[in-house]
């Protein structure tokens, strides 16, 4: 086949190739091939070979699509992707394994358990920021759990859609595992198929597209989305650590780019100017005097995300408050790292999710007048806190609503395999990572064995009183209620 005939057959891809897509993957899991261990090994260890045998390849696709810096796509994309594979290998057969479960007397005799299965053809769409580890984290567990699937990478970075689509295809089980590259139509015939589950990671307006989509067919969603992600600075802290930590959740972090990424920072009016000489300070330190050209920060990945970006910075309301960068290159799709003092809270910067390298600073009387700030809000994904009180790190644990919550650091809970990774209420819902990516691909089945021993008449027509008040008995748990009811039974 020639390549004409290759961009060819690429570009159509209708409900008909959507169709028959998910119906040769529904046959194969049909057939049992994805249930197996050996599989599920085979396959993760294929995606662990393919990251480590192509991570240059991987490195050049991210610089190309956001001029991702090595340091971020070697560390943040293939190191951690490794390490979720290498953790679902070391735990897949504990994961399998069924789970004793606890039965009550009313069942007696018998036995629990709860069963992991996998819940058939899934479809997982991903985003452009982190194209590669937004995509394969969650078919990691979708592998995991034994599901055949389609993964739709995102367009928007085209040369990691294209190197994904060529090396899944070359490692991976194709009749199981398929990659589909294309815009919105391609989405689209997609979304109109029946899938046993949908995992998106984007923005929440595509999410509501998704949603509606699967309502159709009931099909369950997991949208992992984003928000506008506070972090409140107390003054009885190490500046210059919590300044370095917000610096790299900021701007180390695909410059802004990134679901978990500081949106705003909250302080009070008499230590937001200490916040602001700091951060000036240490960003000069991190990416230089001018930071523009900075090769340690990405940049914006289009001119409709710069203009979006740049809309912001020329609303009338927050123009004068700039107080560091803001300088553009169009051209070169790039933004200077930029910080805003006391932006009014009704300015286009906080009215929606930035996803860029803006971070606002509003100023209260009170640190624990940020509370009622962050709560006025969407829930975030993500919050943090830089304080050394424990009474105001309590509060804040309690208060407030979101995804997640780092106390002292920012987005490093993103790292940590134990934790579920997700929103809530607009921020998303479902959650990821390690063990919960299992069990987010997988149905809890519950299972109860019993013999034909022990077969109790009390059940069975006709009823009696005397049944009736030794059942209520038994379903209380209470022996004395039992000891009364088989007395008074025994009477009847």
């Amino acid at each position: 086949m020639g390549s004409e005939e290759v961009t060819k057959k690429k570009e159509v891809f209708d409900s008909a190739a959507a169709s028959a897509v998910v119906s040769e993957l529904r046959g194969s899991f049909s057939a049992g091939k994805t249930r197996s261990y050996k599989w599920r090994v085979a396959q993760l260890k294929s995606m662990f070979k393919m990251l480590d045998e192509h991570e240059p390849e991987i490195v050049a696709a991210l610089r190309d699509d956001i001029a991702k810096p090595e340091f971020e796509g070697s560390l943040y994309e293939v190191g951690m992707l490794k390490g979720s594979i290498r953790l679902a290998l070391k735990e897949l057969k504990n994961w399998m394994a069924p789970e004793k479960a606890k039965t009550k007397i009313t069942t007696f005799p018998s036995s629990a358990e709860i069963v992991s299965e996998p819940l058939g053809v899934v479809l997982i769409i991903s985003a452009w920021n982190y194209p590669f580890l937004l995509s394969l984290d969650p078919v990691v567990g979708a592998i995991a759990a034994g599901n055949a699937l389609v993964l739709k990478p995102s367009e928007i970075a085209p040369a990691s859609s294209s190197l994904l689509a060529k090396l899944v295809g070359e490692y991976m089980d194709s009749s199981c595992i398929r990659v589909v590259e294309g815009a919105v139509a391609a989405t689209s015939s997609l979304l109109e198929q029946k899938w046993d589950k949908i995992f998106y990671t984007g923005n929440a307006r595509v999410a509501r597209i998704v949603m509606a989509a699967a309502a159709k067919h009931l099909t369950p969603v997991v949208l992992e989305l984003g928000g506008k992600s506070p972090v409140v600075v107390d003054s009885d802290i190490n500046l210059q650590v919590a300044t370095r930590r917000i610096i790299m959740g900021k701007w180390g972090c695909n410059n802004g780019q990134a679901c978990i990424s500081p949106d705003y920072v909250v302080t009070t009016k008499d230590y937001a100017p200490k916040l602001v000489d700091s951060l000036k300070c240490e960003l000069e330190k991190f990416f230089g005097e001018k930071q523009l050209e900075s090769k340690d920060l990405s940049r914006i990945v289009n001119s409709n995300h710069f203009t979006r970006l740049s809309n912001m910075l020329d609303d009338e309301k927050v123009s004068g408050k700039i107080v560091h960068g803001g300088e553009r290159d169009k051209s070169n799709l790039r933004i200077a790292p930029t910080i805003l003092l006391d932006v009014p809270r009704d300015s286009l910067i906080m009215s929606e999710e930035i996803f860029g390298p803006l971070l606002p600073i509003l100023t209260v009387d009170k640190i624990e007048d940020s509370f009622d700030i962050i709560n006025a809000g969407s829930k975030p994904l993500a919050a943090y806190l830089f304080t050394n009180n424990k009474m105001l790190k309590q509060q804040f644990v309690a208060m407030v609503s979101a995804g997640g919550v780092v106390v002292n650091d920012t987005t490093l809970h993103l790292a940590v395999s134990t934790l579920p990774f997700g929103g809530v209420q607009e921020s998303g819902m479902g959650s990821y990572h390690g063990k919960f990516s299992f069990d987010a691909f997988s149905h809890k089945k519950a299972v109860l064995y019993r013999s034909f021993a022990g077969d109790a008449p009390l059940r069975y027509p006709p009823y009696t009183q005397g049944k009736l008040m030794l059942l209520k008995a038994v379903m209380s748990g209470s022996l004395i209620g039992i000891i009364r009811a088989l007395l008074g039974f025994r009477k009847a």
